[in-house]
């Protein structure tokens, strides 16, 4: 099966500078995700969010960075809330719960390194 008509592989997207909020959309009710890269270090994953969804409380073995593209975002890590928009960085600490919320609609880059 092809990609979608301007939509790139991971083989395709190698050595090149590509627009990261570009590779996702926005979709009215959804969070959408795309990994775009996955191995035994860590992943990279694109999310986009409709205002009003989020991800609920979890928390994961590794640390987390969360990178916004655009929009804006209330994360709460260990029941401590913070505001970030497009620019900002969060790191997530490794094993602590962590929450995300979109206050407007929002794209998110999502960078997890693990340990070995």
């Amino acid at each position: 099966m092809s990609p979608a008509p301007g939509k790139k592989t991971a083989e395709n997207l190698m050595s090149k500078a590509i627009p990261m909020a570009g590779m996702v959309d926005v979709q009215p009710g959804a969070v959408v995700s795309r990994t775009v890269i996955s191995k035994k270090a860590g992943t990279v994953t694109l999310f986009a969010f409709d205002k009003g969804q989020g991800l609920s409380t979890h928390s994961a073995p590794y640390d987390a960075m969360v990178w916004i593209l655009e929009g804006a975002v209330k994360i709460t890590i260990d029941g401590k809330p913070l505001r970030a928009k497009a620019g900002d960085m969060v790191i997530m600490p490794a094993n602590l719960p962590h929450a995300l919320q979109a206050t407007q609609p929002f794209k998110m880059a999502l960078v997890m390194v693990k340990e070995k």
